[in-house]
């Protein structure tokens, strides 16, 4: 919910709409359903679950195992919703006023719609640097950024106690996950009502459109988030004098300006901004411990014997939040927006994505055979996929992956922050060995295991290619082994 609206804001609004319906259908979807399918079929985590199916592949899961050491920085969207939401309690909401210390004098106070006057629209023209109270609530309040990621700075004692408390409130979430997965839904409905009422709001629409009037709904939250950002900042373009595409700058604090500015233009703001905060928090969590718990259960599936015992699975996972809560303290000191910047650029980047969806499909689809996943989807739901699914297995994602990922390497460009801050070269090294961290683990997987398996060629290349309980591979193994003994008694004879 907080990534879809940035990434739509900073690649043209509606423009993002096409490609991103069109992929959700050709390769979201079908993905989904593979690996879904497989994780139900196997009852195993994501390295385990290739050994049943292809060994040979088994990097896969071990690079998914590297992705989510970066995707546990992620829980820093966590934090920031409970800082946002123990301030949104006061009876003045500090986002919404500049007379706070760390207001500056181009500061512009946010007020109601009902009580704005003609004249704030001339102030927001007269003023060339002008910045409002929530943009500067978020950059000099809640993050207090220093100068780069040189300058890590010391750490937010608040925020560090917001981190503390997120990762013991995701230690025990799995308790009351029914009401943390619904009730996001619920309070984004009454925003997105809420923000198509403000002036100006369809001036954000058109811009999210961007006059395409027709888009599949396959991720419904995403564009519902979507809506509700575009109505708040066609409102504030409106008082500002400016385009929507200047209005706010991108990047992963959108929605923490946005929004918390779309709650404090309500009755009672106090009560909308902590159900939205509520929201964003619960929702963070329920993110945040599926992370959580596909980590822990591909190590426990590793060693089931070691971990899988009532005592010693709690235990560990104890360990494991305590050991991800001291490395995340890095986040919270005053360059760590630049931290988490950097690990959700190079970390989490598309390029991984767009590489494992290709040897996913590689793996399933053409050596364990998209007719027996089909089948396998037949046997545990009774109804058997369309021969859609198939040809997007076999054909539309690997292509489509493998001439993204190309073009992701030629149209790569070095991240910056808000178009201003270049990162030092050494930032930049970091970034693409994480990047790497978790890519190469395929390709080493594979030339690892067709170097320690024994037999020919042909014969590790066949064993490693098909299920470890395939009684098909194993007669097959079992008769080339009779062929060359023979062949060898032959010529011995």
């Amino acid at each position: 919910m907080w990534r879809f609206p940035y990434l739509c804001y900073k690649n043209g609004g509606g423009a993002f709409l096409v490609p991103y319906c069109l992929l959700a259908v050709l390769v979201g979807i079908p993905l989904f359903l593979l690996e879904s399918s497989i994780g139900q079929y196997t009852q195993e985590g994501f390295i385990t679950t290739w050994r049943k199916l292809c060994p040979l592949a088994q990097g896969i899961g071990y690079g998914q195992f590297v992705a989510k050491f970066y995707d546990f920085s992620y829980i820093l969207i966590q934090v920031w919703a409970l800082f946002y939401l123990v301030f949104s309690f006061k009876s003045q909401l500090p986002w919404a006023t500049c007379d706070n210390t760390w207001n500056t004098e181009n500061c512009v106070a946010l007020q109601s719609s009902d009580s704005m006057s003609a004249n704030l629209t001339e102030n927001w023209t007269m003023l060339t640097n002008t910045t409002s109270a929530a943009t500067e609530f978020w950059e000099r309040r809640v993050l207090a950024m220093s100068g780069g990621i040189e300058e890590l700075g010391s750490v937010k004692w608040e925020l560090a106690l917001c981190l503390l408390a997120s990762w013991v409130f995701s230690y025990f979430s799995i308790w009351k996950a029914y009401f943390t997965a619904t009730f996001p839904y619920v309070m984004l409905l009454i925003l997105l009502i809420r923000g198509l009422t403000l002036p100006g709001a369809w001036e954000g629409i058109y811009y999210y459109l961007d006059c395409f009037w027709l888009c599949l709904l396959n991720s419904g939250t995403s564009f519902v988030a979507g809506f509700v950002v575009f109505s708040v900042l066609g409102f504030m373009a409106q008082k500002q004098g400016v385009t929507v595409d200047a209005v706010a700058e991108s990047g992963p604090g959108l929605a923490f300006i946005a929004y918390p500015q779309a709650t404090a233009m309500m009755p009672l703001p106090q009560f909308w901004t902590v159900c939205f905060f509520l929201m964003l928090l619960f929702l963070s969590v329920d993110t945040h411990f599926v992370t959580v718990e596909c980590f822990i259960t591909s190590i426990s599936d590793l060693f089931p014997k070691l971990f899988r015992k009532p005592v010693r699975h709690e235990i560990f996972v104890l360990i494991i939040c305590s050991f991800f809560f001291l490395v995340h303290l890095t986040l919270v000191t005053e360059g760590g927006i630049y931290i988490f910047q950097l690990v959700d650029y190079y970390g989490c980047t598309r390029a991984f994505h767009y590489f494992m969806a290709f040897c996913e499909c590689l793996a399933l689809a053409w050596s364990f055979g998209a007719d027996r996943v089909i089948n396998i989807i037949e046997d545990m739901t009774g109804q058997r996929p369309s021969v859609y699914f198939k040809v997007c297995w076999r054909y539309i994602i690997p292509l489509l992956s493998l001439v993204s990922f190309i073009l992701y390497l030629f149209d790569y460009t070095h991240l910056r922050i808000n178009d201003r801050y270049v990162y030092p070269d050494w930032a930049y090294t970091l970034g693409w060995a994480m990047t790497l961290s978790s890519v190469l683990m395929v390709p080493l997987w594979a030339a690892g295991q067709m170097c320690l398996t024994r037999g020919t060629f042909r014969q590790r290349w066949s064993v490693l290619r098909h299920p470890v309980k395939d009684s098909v591979s194993q007669r097959k193994m079992e008769e080339d082994e009779l062929h060359e003994e023979l062949n060898t008694s032959g010529q011995t004879t």
